[in-house]
């Protein structure tokens, strides 16, 4: 099992959920209101005067064999809004309970 760990401008949610969905990936924890900015690129997404952007962040597990597939699309949403902003990072799962 993986961890997949997706951050993404809260301008994209319909479609990282579209995304979720098609990969029949159901189970997630997702936090709204998340704040931060990109290691390279984009503006800050502090949801302030200045900077009023906010990002969302999904937490799910999944079988290794959906990962790369569910990278795949996310990588091509973010090639269509680069500059909204969407990371996602993959490791390990130790244990389930």
């Amino acid at each position: 099992m993986k961890a997949v760990f997706i951050s993404y401008n809260q301008a994209l949610t319909e479609a990282v959920s579209t995304i979720l969905d098609h990969h029949n990936i159901r189970g997630y924890t997702k936090w709204k209101d998340a704040q931060g900015r990109g290691s390279y690129h984009g503006e800050p997404h502090y949801g302030t005067h200045t900077w009023p952007a906010k990002n969302s962040a999904i937490l799910t597990i999944i079988d290794q064999s959906k990962v790369e597939p569910l990278l795949e699309s996310l990588r091509k949403l973010d090639l269509k809004a680069e500059q909204q902003g969407l990371r996602a990072f993959v490791w390990n799962v130790e244990g389930i309970m």
